[in-house]
């Protein structure tokens, strides 16, 4: 039995491994030759300022007194620059927004293995490109691009990392640093010849990373006046340190100025997801290179942002993030990032027709580079006969495309130019994705039915074991004939071989040749299959179609979950009434109307909003409050029962009773200390690290009987669940831990229908590991609706609060990073 539950450990294992190599694969690729624009560039420098965690519409709009939050950044809009809002994507996470800006590609999603700290995967830059980079910011994201980057070209200065304290009383201070710092260097610069001279070359890039917006954000929300003001901070800095660079480079027109951030901001203070408020993030550009202000009558925009931001008469350009890498290549004359996607927005280039058209020649061949690099590769490592190439570029198609747009160069069609090599990215770019997910298939199919084989074996394994088949009148079968197991080694030797010839990584070996023997085991219980085929059809026709179609809509109900949450409150509705189906209710009326009581109070849950709401309190005490009782009533109940609990059992109790109070107190000390600006207390952190460790431990100390070992383990939950909650969740596992004690209660009022034996009390069960297998009753149809249940009370714990989505973003707006760092994690 041990080796059986280890192997089927090892199998899920593998399955659940397979889903990053099916899905999360890292779409870059390496071998393309730099690309640059083969006329004089506009600019000589850039300077790039990203305000981390700012919204488009909270610098946009203006105030309630009618003024600009930004008047700096309001007024280059209006006089000397082209802007637009900035659509990034999922995650919106500050590394994966920054290397969009700065490399040009969305993130690797593997990156996030690694905490979005280290490159997983090696990657081009702009900063790489460039001839001099000088950087200031936060720690966790100037070293990625200092580390990628061939030579010694990088710099990089930034303050410690305990400075980034979501609790901290002015988060300003981390922006302010670095205009200081960038202040600093210019005044060394005039005093460091060596200095002075790598500041006045080309293709140097300037970059300010201002992390105190989006801290302020964290910890007080983007509605706050400390963040708006935080807005405002960083308007002045950044005006100062433009009137610094002309001052000190004697205003040449030298110099392209972008103002842009990597993600924006829920209303509740978070980020990482898609909704508009993360994902449209402000994009305001200005000096060499780039267009002035056009005033226009009309844009082609439909929302309602130009009207509420009363800049419906200036021309608004939108971008994709990744774009705005190839536009700050394009103004100072850098190669575009080998691993850039980015369409470069020639809408805001202000140079001749020529310059845009080469531009995006250039960009149409970069990007080209890699659809080649990538088809070359998969065609290598696939058999001729099997490998189907990206039909709507072909190899004439392509060189077609570019011998066009030469020829409408020459003949100075450059609007022609623009349109034909926009078409070639587009197709270069559905052709990368064509042959990044090229595999995708054939791995899920081997994944698929490896999966459906384990399922089949464990299945039989049961009927087996708990159930009158195989039939005991037949007579003993012979063993498989060794036919089957050569079958079975043969094909295994001819998948190996299969993949041996294409080279696949060593993971494929596994996804393919696993399915082999796990279908060897299926097929070898032959008797089982046949008397279970046998069994099926002797069932009533009408009576087995109601049962499926019962079961389709079950998993139907299951699956739109994952789309449409209110679909689990509808499978709880049904869940509440299904005893009053039966005759069932009669027997025991208050376990079932506790059952419909719960049912329908879980039911409730999954038309809750996720996040977007106000912490309350209340709801977090009033949740510790009803576990007391609850704990409270078990000990009376035992009582009443004659029930006596060991001293060192009723310790434990009484400890995880105090562990929640100390959790209850943690919580509203920790929220009133946040609206304070005090930062978290450090003995909140100590009670936080104690309350985990001993949630782990207390259960495994109390008595094995089924009440006493549930309400402990009910208490420990409870403990650490209430440090993650903000309000109405922390009532959500009390719920659930009360239907699934009547679940246990309606189940053995099942077990006393006619014909279904060993009903064994409940207060004989025991948590220990000595139980007779023997003693085990047969399977009947009603464990198939058990099995659903179960399910069913599975989905709402991974799609309400408890997921990792709701516990990063309670982390966010509670500041709980520190304390519970290792719940997070676990």
């Amino acid at each position: 039995m041990l080796l059986f539950f280890a192997l089927g450990l090892l199998i899920h294992f593998v399955f659940f491994a397979s889903i990053f190599d099916i899905y999360f694969t890292s779409p870059l690729v390496h071998g393309m030759t730099p690309q640059f624009t083969p006329l004089p560039p506009p600019a000589k420098r850039l300077v790039l300022f990203v305000a981390d965690g700012l919204r488009a519409d909270t610098l946009y709009e203006l105030d309630e007194d009618g003024n600009s939050r930004a008047p700096f950044i309001r007024n280059v809009i209006m006089h000397e620059g082209s802007w637009g809002v900035s659509h990034t994507r999922v995650p919106t996470e500050s590394r994966p927004g920054h290397v969009a800006l700065i490399a040009g590609f969305y993130e690797d999603v593997s990156a996030v293995a690694k905490g979005w700290k280290e490159n997983p995967v090696e990657f081009d830059s702009l900063f790489n490109e460039s001839k001099y980079t000088w950087s200031w910011g936060s720690p966790d994201i100037l070293p990625m691009f200092a580390k990628g980057a061939s030579g010694d070209h990088v710099y990089t200065y930034s303050y410690d990392a305990q400075r980034e304290d979501f609790g901290a009383h002015d988060a300003t201070k981390l922006d302010t640093w670095v205009f200081d710092k960038v202040k600093d260097f210019f005044d060394a610069a005039r005093n460091n010849q060596s200095l002075f001279t790598k500041v006045n070359e080309e293709k140097v890039v300037f970059f300010l990373h201002l992390l105190g917006i989006d801290t302020n954000g964290h910890a007080h929300r983007p509605s706050s006046r400390e963040y708006k003001d935080n807005i405002k901070k960083v308007d002045d800095g950044v005006k100062e340190i433009v009137s610094i660079f002309k001052h000190f480079y004697g205003d040449d027109g030298k110099t392209a100025f972008i103002f842009t951030s990597d993600h924006g901001m829920t209303d509740w203070g978070s980020h990482g997801a898609g909704h508009p408020s993360e994902t449209l993030t402000p994009f305001v550009t200005w000096g060499a290179g780039i267009k002035f202000p056009q005033n226009v009558s009309a844009q082609q925009y439909d929302d309602e942002f130009l009207k509420e931001w009363r800049l419906e008469n200036w021309k608004r350009r939108d971008v994709n993030q990744a774009d705005i890498a190839p536009l700050m290549a394009s103004l100072i004359g850098v190669p575009f990032p080998l691993n850039s996607v980015g369409i470069l927005p020639v809408g805001y280039l202000n140079n001749t027709g020529l310059f845009k058209a080469e531009s995006m020649f250039t960009n149409a061949v970069q990007i080209l580079e890699q659809f080649k690099v990538k088809m070359t590769q998969k065609k290598e490592a696939t058999l001729p006969f099997l490998f189907t190439p990206f039909k709507l570029l072909s190899d004439s198609q392509q060189l077609d495309i570019l011998r066009k747009a030469r020829s409408y160069i020459k003949q100075e069609k450059f609007d022609e130019v623009v349109s034909l090599c926009e078409e070639l990215i587009d197709l270069a770019l559905r052709g990368l994705s064509y042959y990044h997910t090229y595999d995708r298939l054939f791995l899920g199919i081997n994944v698929a039915v490896g999966f459906v084989g384990w399922m089949s074996y464990t299945s039989l394994l049961i009927i087996k074991s708990h159930s009158n088949i195989p039939k005991g009148t037949r007579k003993e079968g012979k063993k498989p004939h060794c036919l089957l197991l050569y079958s079975f080694i043969a094909t295994g030797v001819l998948v190996a071989c299969f993949l041996m010839i294409q080279a696949c990584p060593w993971t494929y070996y596994v996804y393919c040749l696993l399915p082999v023997p796990i279908w060897y085991a299926v097929l070898r219980e032959h008797e089982v299959i046949q008397d279970l085929v046998e069994s099926l059809l002797t069932f009533p026709r009408s009576h087995f179609v109601a049962y499926l179609l019962v079961f389709t809509l079950g998993i139907e109900v299951l699956v739109l979950s994952f789309f449409y949450r209110y679909m689990l409150t509808a499978g709880l509705i049904v869940f509440a009434g299904w005893p009053f189906l039966t005759q069932l209710w009669t027997r025991a009326k208050i376990t079932f109307l506790s059952w419909a009581f719960f049912s329908l109070l879980l039911a409730v849950f999954p038309l809750m909003p996720v996040v977007g709401r106000k912490p309350n309190l209340s709801l977090v005490m009033g949740a510790g409050f009803l576990v007391l009782l609850l704990s409270l009533a078990v000990v009376t109940t035992l009582g009443k029962r004659n029930i006596k609990l060991v001293k060192g059992e009723l310790l434990v109790l009484l400890l995880q009773m105090l562990s929640t109070v100390l959790s209850m107190y943690v919580v509203y000390s920790t929220h009133h200390s946040l609206l304070k600006k005090e930062g978290l207390p450090l003995m909140n952190q100590i009670v936080s690290w104690a309350t985990l460790a001993s949630s782990l431990v207390a259960p495994l100390l109390s008595s094995t009987a089924l009440s006493q070992r549930l309400a402990s383990i009910l208490l420990s939950l409870m403990s650490t669940y209430l440090l993650l909650s903000t309000g109405y969740e922390a009532l959500f596992p009390l719920v659930l831990s009360c239907l699934m004690f009547v679940w246990i209660q309606v189940e053995q009022e099942t077990l006393q229908q006619p014909g279904v034996s060993c009903k064994q009390k409940l207060t004989s069960i025991q948590f220990t590991c000595d139980t007779d297998i023997a003693q085990f009753r047969q399977l009947c149809p009603d464990d198939i609706r058990r099995a659903f249940f179960l399910i069913l009370l599975i989905f709402p714990v991974f799609l309400r609060p408890f997921g990792y989505k709701r516990i990063r973003i309670l982390l966010a707006q509670e500041n709980y990073h520190r304390s519970l760092k290792a719940a997070w994690e676990l």
